[in-house]
C-alpha cells in the first residue's frame, strides 16, 4: 500500500478490524519509511447483475431505466407515486431472485415480469408498455393484445 505522506510502498499492518456489516475490513497501517499512520479499507468486489439484451449483448441492470419505463407507461394514469415505487421495488426483487445464480437475466423475462405486474394495476399502462416491449408492427398485433387482456377480464367476471 502506498503511503499517502511519502509515497513509500513499505508499510506494516498495525491493526485489522472487520466492519459491522462483515462486508469490509478496516486496516490501520504504518509506513516503515516515515512512520506515518493511515487507514485502508478492503471490500468484496461483486460481479454486477447483468441483463441479456435481445441481440445477446450484456449490460448492467439499471433500476432507473426500469423505473423510467414503468413511469412512462403509467403517465397520466391515476396511480400514486408510492404505488409506482413499490411496483419497481417488487419487480427489482423478483428479477434478482430469478437471476440469482447466474447473476443475469434476459430482457424478455424482465419484460414479462413487468407486464404481469402492470396488468394487475392498470390495463392501459399494460398496453402502453406492451406496445414498446413487444414491438408491435401493425394495428392487428395491437388489437390482439387488447383482446387478450379484455378476454382475461371477461373470464375473471364469470
Amino acid at each position: 500500500m502506498r503511503c499517502p505522506s511519502c509515497g513509500s510502498l513499505d508499510d506494516k499492518v498495525i491493526e485489522s478490524r472487520s466492519m459491522a456489516d462483515g462486508e469490509s475490513i478496516r486496516r490501520r497501517r504504518e509506513c516503515n519509511a516515515c512512520h506515518f499512520r493511515f487507514t485502508s479499507y478492503e471490500h468484496i468486489e461483486e460481479k454486477p447483475f447483468m441483463v441479456i439484451k435481445r441481440d445477446k449483448r450484456r449490460e448492467p441492470f439499471d433500476r432507473e431505466k426500469l423505473s423510467r419505463g414503468i413511469e412512462h407507461a403509467l403517465e397520466k394514469r391515476a396511480v400514486s407515486t408510492n404505488t409506482v415505487d413499490q411496483l419497481v421495488n417488487e419487480i427489482e426483487e423478483e428479477v434478482y431472485t430469478k437471476g440469482k445464480l447466474a447473476r443475469e437475466l434476459p430482457t424478455a423475462e424482465i419484460g414479462e415480469i413487468v407486464l404481469k405486474r402492470l396488468n394487475s394495476i392498470d390495463k392501459v399502462a399494460y398496453i402502453r408498455f406492451a406496445s414498446v416491449y413487444k414491438h408491435f408492427n401493425d394495428l392487428d398485433e395491437f388489437i390482439k393484445e387488447v383482446k387478450k387482456i379484455g378476454g382475461q377480464e371477461n373470464a375473471e367476471e364469470k
